[in-house]
């Protein structure tokens, strides 16, 4: 009867339905352990790989280039050097740069570089790819050019490059960069991209030359170095970068074409320095209210703004405001373009320079001096002295002329110049030259180069005040 009054009691019902639960929670565990994936080791996995399935057309054409490209590399990469430049006492390293090699006489070995790689240094080491180091020479240089041939003696072999033809190089080829970018540390790096663009100006230090512009990567210290094509022929000498941190580079790398080095290549080491025509001339590339007041809108050329008195520009009849098209039938892309086409003809050769005057392409030929042989040109003979400008609505508010106001805006006059001594300044509105009223830039200019006056004086609008200027004689 006790037994019977336990098992009814509430604490065994609990008992039991706490029991129940663990029973029925240990059936769940086993029941999901059996249910389970045998554990990895014991199961054989099959791992299905893609392969990659390349056309073999295609796949022996980047074969055939990598050939193409390591046999470039092998023949052109022995003749880069390092071009180290030191300073005096006490002997410090100044910079690195690069070379090429590209001329033997005997065991004397020549090196192309950039004029501002050697700069000023009174010591010059060429380091080449087998690790050693020579004394060099500068040989001849160029500044305007941007061009040094240096040389150094050695009883080794070395070998010179391949100079291309840089004339015919076009935007989409293929372009190796090689040299010593950053120095050392990465010296005898090859890079590789496209030409992106030809005939750029505007490189720095006042250069003449019109550069390939190219994508493959060229820093500080691959200055000097060859630009390469795929032929294996140098087309260029890698020379300076643009970029907008003024660091490293980002795909906008400059080359000379090497067809503006290989005379100066021939005469550095000929005669030690480059012999360049004079014709004569101060030039300018136009603006737009500039071309459009002179009828050369979209034309490319160069316009005449000073000219040397008794140069053989002005005895050939050359005049200011002449706007240079060709020189030997060849286009003119732009003044920096035309200084180099005149520099590349030898003193005394005699070549055919187009004009556009007022309105007429004219054909005058004309017999180069050597610049070399120029002093200073003496600020009196540099006619007319002065720029002049039309009056556009940009000056007019700048220089707070009323809406009245007619003439042609002096922009710049230079000391002891006919227009100096005349009395032009800076600001002036010119109307008239000598007592003839010039409305248009044509009629400006064709006053202005009238031979039979030998004085010259000038109507201007001064302040608001109209006034003559003194008078100047030619001769």
């Amino acid at each position: 009867m006790n037994l019977l009054r336990k098992l009814a009691s509430r604490n065994f019902f609990i008992f039991n339905l706490v029991l129940i639960g663990i029973i029925f929670g240990f059936s769940l565990a086993f029941l999901s352990f059996s249910c389970r994936v045998p554990p990895a080791r014991n199961i054989a996995f099959t791992q299905q790989r893609s392969s990659v399935v390349i056309p073999q057309d295609a796949l022996g054409a980047s074969e055939a280039l990598q050939g193409v490209l390591n046999a470039i590399v092998d023949n052109v990469l022995p003749a880069v050097v390092e071009v180290k430049v030191f300073s005096g006492s006490p002997r410090r390293q100044q910079g690195i740069g690069s070379g090429i090699i590209v001329r033997q006489d005997r065991n004397i070995f020549y090196v192309l570089t950039n004029n501002h790689v050697i700069g000023n240094a009174p010591e010059i080491v060429i380091g080449t790819k087998d690790g050693a180091e020579y004394r060099a020479e500068i040989v001849g240089r160029d500044g305007r050019r941007d061009l040094a041939i240096v040389s150094f003696n050695s009883n080794e072999s070395f070998p010179h490059v391949v100079l291309g033809d840089s004339d015919n190089v076009r935007v989409g080829d293929w372009a190796i960069a090689m040299g010593n970018p950053l120095g050392e540390q990465f010296a005898f790096s090859v890079t590789m991209g496209i030409v992106s663009a030809v005939g750029r100006v505007g490189g720095p230090g006042g250069n003449i030359n019109d550069f390939i512009q190219t994508d493959a990567s060229i820093n500080q210290g691959n200055s000097g170095g060859p630009l390469v094509n795929i032929r294996g022929e140098v087309i260029g000498i890698n020379t300076w970068i643009a970029s907008p941190t003024g660091g490293g580079n980002v795909g906008l790398g400059f080359a000379i074409p090497i067809n503006n080095a290989k005379r100066a290549i021939d005469e550095f080491i000929t005669d030690g320095a480059l012999s360049e025509g004079w014709l004569g001339v101060t030039l300018t590339d136009p603006d737009r209210a500039k071309a459009a007041a002179l009828g050369i809108t979209g034309m490319q050329g160069s316009l005449l703004v000073y000219l040397s008195l008794g140069s053989p520009a002005h005895r050939s009849g050359i005049r200011v405001g002449d706007f240079f098209t060709h020189v030997d039938g060849r286009e003119i892309r732009g003044t920096n373009h035309f200084i180099q086409m005149v520099s590349d003809l030898r003193p005394g050769q005699r070549a055919v320079f187009r004009v556009f005057r007022n309105g007429v392409s004219i054909d005058i030929p004309a017999t180069v001096l050597d610049r070399r042989t120029q002093t200073a040109t003496d600020n009196r003979n540099l006619w007319p002295g002065f720029s002049a400008h039309p009056l556009t609505s940009q000056i007019r508010s700048a220089w707070r002329f009323d809406s009245e106001a007619e003439g042609f805006f002096v922009s710049n006059v230079i000391a002891g110049s006919p227009g100096g001594i005349a009395g032009l300044q800076r600001g002036d509105l010119i109307t008239a030259i000598n007592g003839i009223p010039v409305n248009d830039m044509p009629a400006f200019y064709r006053v202005l180069a009238d031979q039979t006056e030998n004085e010259l004086w000038f109507t201007i609008n001064r302040g608001g005040r109209t006034l003559d200027t003194d008078r100047f004689r030619r001769d």
